[in-house]
């Protein structure tokens, strides 16, 4: 144990954190077990670990970034992480057959959680903070700059791939006056979302998006590419291909990385996103070759930081309704740890948030650019 306990200790002392230290990032260890344990397992047991309230740390997104600043997930690396990865890379994990599994793992959590956790129009993708001070304005801002940049005009048809439970279409459709279909693969999303766009333009669809054969004029997705996998891109843009009008255009909002990796990380893998891939500009631009015309690529993956520890305060905020509701202890440390390792990963710049547009032909006379 002793031995372990060192190791931790030298492997921190990288990221200039203190074991049991009284700074508010240092790691505290309640449980002298989670030395042996976390050298064992890495990143899963890590956050297993910190689920079983085994340590703790008050600034939880300041030492998950300070961690991935030194790069340290590299020192601990063992076999039962590495098989997922090599089974990822061989594996269709996203393939038609599978494509409902997200849905029923994630999203239908509970709509209780979810109303409570995000903004008034339930909004589950990066908000863009560059003129907002709150979430529910921040959130307004990014739908209102998605219908800028795709050029809106009333009475289009616009498709939403991966709607959620309909924000973006039931603004577009309130603020733009546009004919809105979505598609989710989640039932409870589905539920509650045609009940908010109820009145409106809006048609919600439990349906994935590669049985979807209507034309529209502007195709939209926020959010859901990272559950699309490399090895369905060109799928993907086959599809949206197919549904778009020959002067239409297209939004892709996606987190993105900087390196090409075949999963997300295993712990993230194994209790939040199954199946998850982020998608790299390589890997993006590959799958759109001889389709589109890529007309406005933009990055505020910063942006991520305050809306995810946004989500946390309101989780934080309504977590006594929550626990009464049935969600326990160890699926609080849970949620919190994703919420803020999330953030601390955007803030150490690790993931990003993109908004590139594309048409199929090029914009005639060019495209102008919204920020």
């Amino acid at each position: 144990m002793d031995k372990a306990k060192q190791t931790i200790r030298d492997i921190l002392d990288i990221a200039h954190i203190e074991l049991n230290g009284s700074r508010p990032f240092d790691l505290q260890v309640r449980d002298e077990r989670a030395y042996q344990r976390i050298l064992g397992g890495g990143v899963v047991a890590f956050g297993e670990t910190y689920m079983d309230g085994w340590w703790d740390c008050d600034q939880l997104d300041v030492l998950v970034c300070k961690l991935l600043r030194a790069n340290l997930e590299h020192y601990i690396k063992p076999l039962k992480v590495v098989v997922p990865i090599l089974y990822a890379k061989f594996a269709n994990r996203q393939k038609r057959s599978k494509a409902f599994k997200i849905g029923e793992h994630h999203y239908d959590l509970g709509n209780e959680l979810y109303t409570r956790m995000l903004d008034r129009r339930m909004v589950y993708s990066c908000a863009y903070w560059k003129d907002a001070t709150d979430l529910d304005s921040a959130q307004e801002a990014k739908l209102d700059l998605v219908c800028q940049k795709i050029n809106l005009e009333p009475g289009m048809k616009v498709l939403d791939i991966g709607c959620g439970w309909g924000g973006f279409a039931k603004f577009a459709a309130e603020k733009y006056q546009v004919d809105v279909v979505g598609v989710t693969v989640s039932k409870e999303q589905i539920e509650l979302g045609r009940q908010m766009c109820r009145g409106l333009n809006v048609d919600l669809r439990f349906e994935d998006y590669r049985d979807i054969n209507t034309t529209f004029d502007r195709i939209v997705s926020l959010g859901m590419f990272e559950h699309v996998g490399v090895k369905n891109y060109r799928t993907y843009m086959n599809s949206v291909h197919r549904c778009l009008s020959p002067d239409g255009l297209f939004l892709l909002h996606t987190i993105g990385v900087n390196t090409a990796k075949e999963a997300v990380d295993a712990w993230t893998d194994k209790y939040i996103f199954p199946g998850g891939m982020l998608p790299t500009q390589k890997r993006t631009s590959s799958a759109t070759e001889g389709l589109f015309v890529m007309e406005d690529w933009h990055n505020f993956g910063p942006d991520y930081d305050p809306t995810l520890m946004a989500w946390m305060q309101n989780f934080d905020v309504h977590w006594s309704e929550l626990g009464k509701l049935g969600y326990d202890q160890r699926f609080y440390r849970m949620w919190k740890f994703f919420l803020l390792s999330s953030a601390g990963s955007f803030r150490a710049r690790r993931n990003q948030l993109w908004q590139i547009v594309y048409s199929k032909n090029g914009v005639q006379g060019g495209y102008r650019s919204v920020r």
